[in-house]
């Protein structure tokens, strides 16, 4: 019997990047970003979920993304590939920076549905990760964690990881945050991950029809207004 995905991905292509906020695209369309560690296996599972090869570029050296890269699928949504936390060899007079436009954006961006934390299941959990997930809670950003690499240790193993994940960051959430457990490499996790994202557009589309009766003007589409951010909240840099 074959599974059906919650959402039909036909299409995806790369639409731009941006090296701040001014640099994003229009707030037309519904976004979910994908962020984590260096070395996550970020660019993989964004192939692994759009079904490309590469859609997202896989390198070998970690770090390599270093701008907001904005992906259209099915015209509908935007998947966004955020550059990754926590690369040594990231120089120190560009950190700042680069922090702070993806700070910026996770905080600011209007039409931002969620983002999806990315967390290595196959080892303990990490400060810079607690730091992180610490940083979207305190700024209440909407997040889902998801824990890669499940095929990089025993079924046991990951489940005390997560668990052990859940623990530490339980004082900072009102309840525990949706998890996933995806492996690119085992094709696992993706219809999980899916059905996220459909449930997000759903609430999306039935927050317009709720907030207006009339019909935007002809060419034009409308989104309700993302819960603000504190954005003129004091942040230090969490990562």
């Amino acid at each position: 019997m074959s599974v059906v995905e919650p959402v039909n991905i036909v299409s995806a292509r790369f639409e731009c990047s941006a090296l701040d906020l001014e640099g994003c695209p229009d707030e037309i369309l519904p976004e979910f970003a994908f962020i984590g560690r260096s070395n996550v296996g970020k660019s993989s599972l964004v192939n692994f979920l759009t079904g490309s090869t590469d859609l997202a570029k896989v390198s070998a050296k970690p770090g390599s993304t270093k701008t907001l890269n904005f992906f259209e699928l099915n015209r509908r949504w935007r998947l966004v590939d955020l550059p990754g936390y926590g690369y040594a060899h990231i120089a120190r007079k560009d950190s700042k920076k680069f922090n702070k436009s993806v700070m910026e954006y996770l905080r600011d961006r209007p039409n931002l549905c969620c983002v999806f934390a990315l967390v290595d299941g196959s080892l303990p959990p990490q400060a810079i990760d607690l730091e992180f997930v610490e940083w979207l809670a305190a700024n209440e950003v909407p997040f889902v964690l998801v824990f890669t690499k499940s095929d990089a240790a025993s079924p046991g193993t990951v489940q005390a990881n997560i668990q052990d994940f859940q623990s530490r960051i339980s004082s900072w959430c009102d309840g525990p945050p949706d998890t996933l457990v995806c492996s690119a490499r085992k094709l696992s996790g993706r219809t999980a991950l899916l059905k996220v994202i459909d449930e997000a557009l759903k609430s999306v589309t039935e927050g317009v029809a709720s907030e207006t009766s009339e019909e935007p003007p002809k060419g034009k589409k409308s989104l309700p207004a993302a819960p603000r951010r504190r954005p003129d909240r004091d942040s230090a840099r969490p990562w």
